[in-house]
């Protein structure tokens, strides 16, 4: 312990407060290399939390003792990469992330002896507005939803039901399509009981309206028939260009295509009767018949009286008469035939078809454009009629240009490793993992090299310097010239004592010049008081 109290005496106050600058310094700088080394890589546990999910899964991770790091105000929570499945299952177990509203486990919880049905009622409404909320936010490019339902009651002694109602207010990424529209209205009208999508009011963060709630079926219609539309040409236009493409190669074809819809609905009945079909509807048949007899005219008390006796009754002339009818309907056969014509009709297709030409390699090994010839282009065009199901009376057309194109054929894409190569992939994060040890370790060499070494170097060499200027030094003489090597090699293994090195020199002349170009000021004291030894009087 002497020696070493000596040891840090002898060293002075400067060096020992620089050597243990330096050593702090290095302390520091390895331990933060060692720790950000050593610090488990994060990832996203979730994004887009509320205030109310942020909190309550931090408690659960702080109850866990997990590490985690929050991003964005709270929106998202980062934790290490190995435990973010177990995570996920475990705060789904616990109803973790709610989705910043309440779903129908309000119910779970409440006391069903002492609530009233008109808490009841709002609890059931909130549920429906809280799980409308959830699922409408997992559809692309919705960050958040909020629903409002009215659902009225049909009023006492009333024969009319009011209808119910919904605004949905989303904050989007970018912006939603017609067709995602359309798809949360029907989503909505379908969940809610007597509810239409004509109904339903759609609103972005920025207060734009996506849906009117007012509107009528009439545009409703004229939205999905212009969707139709839409689908339909899309479907016609990938298909040509993949049969196209087949025969000129990928990337050589561009196809447009535009079809005529008729969007009128029509309903026509017709009659036809045959009159050789003829059918016995109902037949009727009457017959009468009369009978008279001849008296002679003669009006008696005998012939008035019954049974009278006339033994002179001869047999009298008589008139007979006989009518018959026959009545027959008959029915004649009828068709009736009713057609109705459903709106989009196909009335027209015209399809522009344009092709490049042909690339080849000359003598030079150039690429040399080549246009296609009029039969290739024929046959192309009979293969978009039979894709298109051409039509000349309705007046389809169909026009098929051979020209070249502005840019170069597209490069085939390079196919994936496989085998070996393809396990050794690595993704973004392996990547970026790897870039940041290695700048690690190159600020290490360069801050060990460039700022540690020089440091140190400086402190020995002041310790050397310091001793060769003190009382201790042998004086030296111009008798003493013998003397001269032998102190310079002292100097010399001093020297190389602070260069760590070790390097030795053959000369030591040549060390003593390397002494005095390293520390001129020191060396010129020397001399002069060399030369002021030499002038005192002996």
């Amino acid at each position: 312990m002497q020696g070493l109290v000596s040891f840090l005496k002898g060293l002075g106050a400067s060096r020992l407060m620089a050597m243990v600058a330096v050593t702090a310094a290095l302390i520091g700088f390895f331990g933060f290399v060692i720790m950000r080394v050593t610090t488990p890589q994060l990832t996203t546990l979730y994004t887009d939390l509320s205030f109310e999910d942020s909190s309550a899964i931090i408690k659960d991770l702080d109850r866990q003792a997990i590490p985690y790091e929050i991003r964005n105000d709270g929106a998202v929570i980062m934790v290490p990469k190995d435990k973010v499945t177990r995570l996920r299952m475990k705060l789904a177990e616990g109803g973790l992330p709610k989705g910043g509203g309440v779903g129908y486990e309000i119910f779970d919880k409440s006391d069903a002896l002492g609530t009233t049905s008109f808490v009841q009622n709002i609890n059931h409404l909130r549920a429906l507005e809280g799980e409308l909320a959830r699922t409408i936010r997992a559809i692309d490019r919705i960050q958040a939803a909020r629903v409002h339902l009215v659902l009225p009651e049909r009023p006492l002694f009333s024969r009319e039901t009011p209808e119910p109602s919904a605004s949905i207010v989303v904050r989007v990424r970018g912006a939603l399509e017609a067709q995602q529209i359309r798809a949360i209205r029907h989503l909505v009208a379908s969940a809610v009981n007597g509810l239409k999508p004509q109904r339903v009011s759609i609103v972005d963060e920025a207060g734009q309206l996506l849906a009117d709630g007012a509107g009528s079926s009439t545009d409703v219609d004229n939205t999905i028939a212009d969707e139709r539309r839409a689908g339909f040409e899309k479907r016609i236009r990938n298909e040509v260009e993949a049969i196209v493409s087949s025969v000129v190669g990928a990337g050589r074809a561009r196809v447009q295509l535009s079809a005529d819809f008729d969007y009128n609905k029509v309903t026509q009945t017709s009659d036809k009767f045959d009159p050789e079909g003829r059918v016995l509807r109902s037949s009727q048949t009457r017959e009468e018949s009369s009978q008279t007899a001849d008296n002679t005219g003669q009006v008696t008390v005998n012939n008035e009286l019954p049974g009278n006796q006339n033994n002179n009754n001869a047999a009298n002339a008589r008139d007979q008469s006989k009518k018959t009818e026959e009545t027959n309907n008959y029915e004649i056969s009828r068709t009736t035939k009713t057609e109705v014509t459903e709106a989009g009709r196909v009335n027209r297709i015209s399809v522009a078809v344009l092709v490049d030409g042909a690339y080849t390699k000359n003598d030079k090994g150039e690429m040399v454009y080549k246009e296609r010839s009029k039969e290739e282009l024929d046959r192309i065009s009979a293969l978009v009629r039979s894709a298109i199901g051409f039509d000349q009376k309705r007046g389809d057309q169909v026009e098929v240009v051979n020209l070249k194109f502005a840019e170069a054929p597209a490069v085939p894409p390079l196919a994936e490793p496989t085998g070996l190569l393809g396990m050794l992939q690595f993704t973004k994060d392996d990547v970026m993992y790897v870039i940041e040890l290695g700048v690690m370790m190159l600020l290490s060499l360069v801050v060990l090299f460039m700022v540690i070494r020089p440091l140190v170097k400086r402190i020995l060499a002041s310790e050397e310097v310091a001793s060769l200027t003190g009382n201790n030094l042998p004086a030296l003489t111009d008798d003493s010239a013998e003397n001269l090597i032998p102190n310079a090699n002292a100097t010399a293994q001093l020297i190389d004592v602070a260069q760590v090195q070790g390097q030795v020199h053959a000369q030591s002349v040549h060390r003593v010049g390397e002494l005095a170009e390293r520390h001129p000021n020191e060396t010129a004291t020397i001399v002069r008081q060399w030369l002021g030894e030499q002038q005192q009087p002996a």
